[in-house]
């Protein structure tokens, strides 16, 4: 019952303090008003993709499914498309892989690169906004005209590929050295035997904590003294593995991706003798030009939040999953959140780069061009890159630690079934960004999970049928919150990203 008076009291109190409390009652409802907004629209991207079951955890989504084999916190496994998705998303993604590879400079690249300029104009046009815009960029580019590997014991040509920008040669003779998975250890272990060989190593999954790059296992052949380099994809069926050899134009030795069946063709006998082989490659450098495609869609201020996704890609397959899916992602994003970015604080870029597989010079060339104002207004770089083929996504937080937080935050109120990664890793255009300190992240798929399809990820293997479309619909619901979320925040917030 209480002691007399209580009640009265109690009255009292609640008269005095109405209007402290009206205050504070109508912020909450405001914000549960925003969130509800922000969760509309995110929903609208991929017509509600289903929340994810599973063990809860608050830091990385309200429900978080168990981990597969040790990998990254699985988004939902979708079938098919949802309904009330933005049905373009799949036709814009089978339209990328219909250009083929999609290598820059190539017609497949350009024909490419015009589309998605259309695809642009069309978001524009429907909101009134600006004209997207063609900035053209210069790289080191390349033309191979032959490349052939030839086991010198047998005669037998091997299936090979020439690694993008490798060193040309009329023809190199060498015995062959393996050093299996091409660690920094085993170049270290091997030492001096180095010099004057064909170093073997084999390609690793490259979305993993503790991956090793193709370039760096390049870089160190090349230190000491190899005169070719070949790599070999571990997987049987999957083809010669294809990839940048990052020479810019500068030095290098004669660099190839192969398959498993060539390796083991290489692979040293078993009285101990080791292989030869003879590598020719002709091929020159030329001056390479790409266009990076930007549309801006104008919010109040001067400011942009950027997304990002590479147009081009390797010779061989579709480059379904690296990158028609981020493309055709970020265009669905862009579609869902046009009409809306005019009532916020800052703007949206979308921003479709070219030459990100030729060592991420496309869009490393172009902020280069931008003057320090221009890279200024850019406060939140999201790179989508490789966002299917796998039912988990993770964020790349690229050492930005109060990123990584507002990812997980964002991540904990919209029920995302996302994983953030923070240390650096400088394996898209993300990075370029984030060298300019601009917050930058990178959207992937199957990160820590060899098992998925992204294991096929620069093969002939890389083709449409590797995607599910509601990886693309998952891919899409979690990019736009993360944006939507980044155009609403207040300037604190966004001035705090920035923090390492």
């Amino acid at each position: 019952m209480g002691h007399p008076g209580a009640g009265r009291r109690a009255g009292r109190d609640h008269r005095q303090a109405a209007p402290g409390a009206r205050r504070r009652a109508r912020r909450a409802r405001l914000r549960r008003q925003a969130r509800a907004a922000r969760r509309r629209t995110v929903d609208q991207v991929a017509g509600g993709v289903p929340r994810a079951s599973g063990e809860r955890d608050g830091a990385l989504g309200r429900d978080r499914p168990q981990r597969r084999r040790g990998g990254a916190v699985t988004a939902p496994a979708l079938g098919g498309t949802q309904r009330g998705a933005d049905a373009a998303l799949w036709a814009d993604f089978e339209a990328l892989c219909g250009f083929g590879g999609r290598v820059a400079g190539s017609p497949g690249e350009r024909a490419a690169l015009d589309w998605a300029l259309g695809r642009l104009a069309d978001i524009a046009t429907a909101v009134g906004a600006p004209p997207p815009r063609a900035w053209p960029v210069g790289y080191a580019g390349w033309l191979c005209r032959d490349a052939r590997l030839v086991d010198l014991a047998t005669g037998r040509a091997l299936a090979c590929t020439p690694l993008l920008g490798t060193a040309a040669t009329a023809g190199v003779e060498a015995e062959v050295i393996d050093l299996g998975r091409g660690h920094p250890d085993d170049f270290e272990r091997a030492g001096d035997a180095i010099a004057g060989h064909i170093v073997l190593v084999r390609h690793e999954y490259p979305f993993a904590a503790g991956h090793v790059h193709r370039r760096v296992k390049l870089g160190h052949a090349q230190r000491r003294g190899a005169v070719g380099f070949l790599i070999a994809h571990p997987e049987p069926e999957a083809g010669p593995v294809s990839g940048s050899s990052g020479r810019d134009g500068g030095p290098g030795i004669p660099a190839l991706g192969i398959d498993t069946a060539a390796a083991a063709a290489l692979a040293q006998s078993p009285d101990g003798r080791p292989a030869r082989a003879r590598i020719v490659i002709d091929g020159e450098d030329v001056a390479g030009r790409t266009r990076i495609l930007t549309l801006d869609l104008p919010g109040h201020g001067p400011d942009l939040v950027v997304v990002s996704a590479h147009v081009d890609g390797h010779p061989h397959g579709e480059s379904a999953i690296d990158n028609a899916t981020g493309v055709a992602v970020a265009l669905a994003v862009a579609r869902s959140l046009a009409a809306g970015v005019a009532a916020q604080p800052r703007g949206l870029r979308v921003c479709l780069t070219s030459a990100e597989e030729w060592g991420l010079a496309g869009s490393r060339r172009w902020l280069a061009g931008l003057d320090d104002d221009e890279r200024a207004r850019m406060r939140l770089a999201v790179n989508l890159d490789s966002v299917g083929g796998a039912p988990s996504l993770t964020a790349l937080t690229t050492d930005f630690s109060a990123l990584d937080r507002f990812v997980r935050r964002v991540a904990a109120e919209e029920g995302l079934a996302l994983a953030t990664h923070l240390p650096t890793m400088a394996n898209s255009d993300h990075a370029n960004f984030a060298a300019h300190g601009i917050p930058a992240l990178r959207l992937i798929a199957g990160f820590d999970d060899p098992g998925t399809a992204l294991r096929l990820l620069l093969t002939a293997r890389d083709r449409r049928d590797l995607v599910r479309p509601g990886e693309l619909a998952a891919a899409a619901r979690t990019a736009a919150a993360l944006v939507t979320h980044a155009l609403a925040a207040d300037e604190t917030t966004m001035t705090g990203l920035a923090a390492r």
